[in-house]
């Protein structure tokens, strides 16, 4: 019988609680004690919060009108080969075209199908003021050319793919239009050492709704 090695797998994960940044104009997340084993033998909370709160993917339908709903996305697009990239993660710094492919030139053409990570080291700065106001993000070249390159997915370890000064949101229609989903408020980059891995980044099956927190998990 082969041998199989077994990796331990790498939680990309925020924990949700009530504590957890939310992005500005997004309700905080509220958690209400429902049930209690005193009184009904059993345990039981109920949650209020954004379909984007935390560790989340964005689906067409956040900005694209009749861009597919995430209960509509075929699940295998949530499990794929991950390309990871390292970018400056300085205050509102716009990620090139050029970034891409400076990094294409050392490693290989990114794949198609496949899901490109942008490490950018800002989800260090969770709980300091400028988070959601000056985040790294694509730019609009950037974006256009990974579309065009029919690649699954971006994600980013900021709380948004867009820089935080660009109100338009321009990397996000770029993408969505495009049918590449979009994963943010990625961490524990720094702890996958390999360019290419494997992602799995499942979200709850919400009818009707334009995205959902995921456990992002590398391996």
């Amino acid at each position: 019988m082969a041998s199989r090695i077994f990796v331990k797998p790498v939680d990309l994960t925020l924990t949700i609680s009530q504590d957890i940044p939310s992005f500005p104009g997004s309700p905080k997340p509220h958690f209400i004690p429902w049930a209690e084993i005193k009184k009904e033998k059993y345990n039981l909370e109920m949650l209020f919060l954004s379909t984007h709160t935390g560790t989340h993917v964005d689906a067409p339908h956040h900005f694209i009108k009749n861009g597919k709903k995430i209960h509509q996305i075929e699940p295998e697009r949530f499990l794929c080969d991950a390309i990871l990239i390292r970018v400056k993660g300085m205050p509102n710094y716009r990620i090139t075209k050029n970034d891409i492919i400076q990094f294409e030139s050392k490693n290989g053409a990114i794949p198609a199908k496949s899901a490109v990570i942008l490490h950018t080291g800002w989800n260090e700065n969770l709980s300091k003021r400028g988070f959601f106001e000056k985040n790294p993000g694509l730019s609009a070249s950037a974006a256009k050319y990974l579309s065009s390159k029919k690649i699954n997915l971006v994600g980013i370890d900021s709380p948004s793919i867009d820089i935080g000064a660009d109100g338009s949101f321009s990397a996000h229609k770029i993408l969505l239009k495009s049918n590449v989903l979009i994963l943010e408020n990625l961490c524990n980059l720094d702890k996958i050492k390999k360019t290419c891995f494997g992602l799995i980044a499942l979200p709850l099956k919400i009818h009707g709704a334009t995205g959902s927190p995921v456990r992002a998990i590398a391996f």
